[in-house]
């Protein structure tokens, strides 16, 4: 399993560190990915996602799953969330026309 955002695509980035003498070794910044059980309201089913905390945040913010995903870019999601998308965006073009 990799260490990047299903939604946002954070994941690891390397640095230095630094220490008193100004002695340089490499270190790893690692995402904070938690485990949620996110709901989709247009498909009426949870969706298990392994999401930064940072992510989280933002999909509350937008007001919720199907709202986050409409607005994000497909490039930045994993595959799965990129089905997600999909399979939302059909929901609603059937609800419209409907």
């Amino acid at each position: 399993m990799s260490r990047s955002c299903d939604l946002t695509g954070k994941a690891v980035m390397s640095g230095n560190n630094v220490s008193h003498a100004n002695n340089k070794t490499r270190r790893r910044f690692l995402p904070n990915l938690v485990n949620v059980t996110l709901q989709s309201e247009s498909l009426n089913q949870n969706v298990r996602l392994r999401i930064s905390a940072n992510a989280l945040r933002s999909v509350e913010h937008r007001g919720g799953l199907d709202a986050f995903l409409a607005k994000a870019d497909s490039a930045e999601l994993s595959p799965r969330a990129r089905l997600l998308k999909k399979q939302i965006a059909k929901k609603a073009a059937e609800a419209a026309s409907a």
